[in-house]
């Protein structure tokens, strides 16, 4: 069921004045997001026609915009991706483990995403790594999905990874299945500890090669002393390190997939409310308990759209990475072997294809519940309203 009220409403009604108020810093990658989530699945995009030959019914479905920050188009991305992901899922406990950076170097992340960000999913594989190949915890090759998440449930910078490791790995001849402990995976003290030295090595050496910037509220750390104090200072810090209990079973590690990889900042159905003055949403308190977590928020239309732009990543960005032997270049020779040593049918992974749409697969009727059959297709205006409509970020 379509949400009451979306983040396309918002742009669509707000947008315009946002662009105004804000034309002197809103740069070319925050306006393509603006204008393909406004132009998505309306005629300025184009679509097609279906029609029931039973009962007679038409119906026109414009095209998505599939921008990947765009609410209503990851649904379908995120579909199959799961669906891919069956394949790779082995007998073995899951664990969900969370690293998040804290808040003085969050500020840092915000004025230089590509690098900070770039610099945290590879420490955060590294990190893992290191600790699961040393004898004295886990002594393997470990798999990694790793996810980038930016926001926390108020919309506000909070950038942290989440990450889906099966519980066990390879050992170091490839020719075992090396388990961890029961409920156990690693200890999170040791890969908080880990984790804050190497990321701070690598942004300080990002810092003396000159790839990082700073303006505004931020631009002292442009000066050396100052940084290297703003490191001392983290470096007195925890950095949060969270290790969720295994997962039940395979279709719950489906599941996580399926709610985080393909997120944006907010879901429609979170938004209440949308006139002239105000945004409401649903967010929780995780500082409260129980009923108490529930809350709405409001914001100032123009509020509420700031914080939805500032995640939006760098073009190119991929946030959702896969290390170890779950790595790209060789995912499917390695599962392979895991399977071969745990003694898991080959074709267990072959339920992929189960709930994948086939190619030109009909739609059913709403009327008569038989298929609709394409008939036709709907051309774009020439000339949109706005050119920055049409640029559609699907990187």
């Amino acid at each position: 069921m379509r949400p009451t009220f979306e983040v396309a409403d918002i742009f669509r009604r707000h947008g315009s004045s946002y662009r105004r108020e804000n034309a002197g810093h809103l740069g070319r990658g925050k306006r393509r997001v603006m204008g393909a989530i406004e132009a998505c699945r309306t005629p300025r995009l184009g679509g097609h026609v279906d029609a029931c030959d039973d009962c007679g019914r038409t119906r026109i479905s414009y095209n998505s915009c599939r921008n990947r920050h765009c609410p209503k188009c990851e649904g379908a991305a995120r579909k199959e991706w799961v669906a891919a992901r069956v394949a790779d899922l082995l007998p073995v406990p899951y664990f969900h483990v969370v690293f998040t950076l804290p808040p003085g170097i969050a500020e840092i992340a915000f004025h230089n995403k590509a690098v900070v960000y770039a610099l945290l999913m590879r420490i955060v594989a590294q990190t893992l790594q290191t600790v699961a190949a040393d004898p004295k915890r886990l002594g393997a090759e470990i798999g990694i999905v790793a996810v980038l998440h930016t926001w926390g449930q108020a919309m506000t910078h909070h950038p942290h990874v989440h990450c889906v490791v099966p519980g066990g790995g390879l050992s170091p001849d490839r020719s075992r299945w090396v388990a961890c402990r029961p409920g156990f995976f690693l200890p999170v003290r040791v890969l908080s500890r880990l984790f804050r030295r190497l990321f701070l090595t690598a942004l300080a050496r990002a810092f003396a090669h000159g790839e990082l910037r700073f303006s505004n509220e931020l631009s002292h750390l442009n000066d050396d002393e100052a940084f290297t104090r703003h490191l001392a200072r983290a470096r007195r810090v925890e950095w949060v390190v969270y290790s969720k209990p295994p997962f039940g079973g395979p279709d719950q590690v489906l599941a996580y997939l399926g709610r985080y990889t393909h997120r944006v900042a907010i879901a429609n159905s979170r938004i209440v409310e949308v006139d002239d003055d105000h945004v409401a949403f649903r967010w929780k308190d995780y500082r409260g308990k129980g009923r108490d977590r529930e809350k709405i928020m409001r914001l100032d239309p123009h509020e509420f759209i700031r914080r939805f732009l500032l995640h939006v990543l760098p073009d190119g960005f991929h946030r959702m990475r896969h290390f170890g032997f779950l790595a790209n270049s060789h995912r499917r020779d390695r599962i392979g072997l895991c399977r071969q040593i745990l003694d898991q049918p080959s074709s267990a992974g072959e339920r992929s294809q189960a709930g994948k749409s086939q190619p030109g697969q009909s739609h059913e009727c709403p009327d008569c519940r038989r298929p609709m059959r394409r008939t036709g297709i709907t051309v774009a205006p020439v000339s949109p309203p706005r050119p920055s409509s049409f640029w559609c970020d699907t990187s």
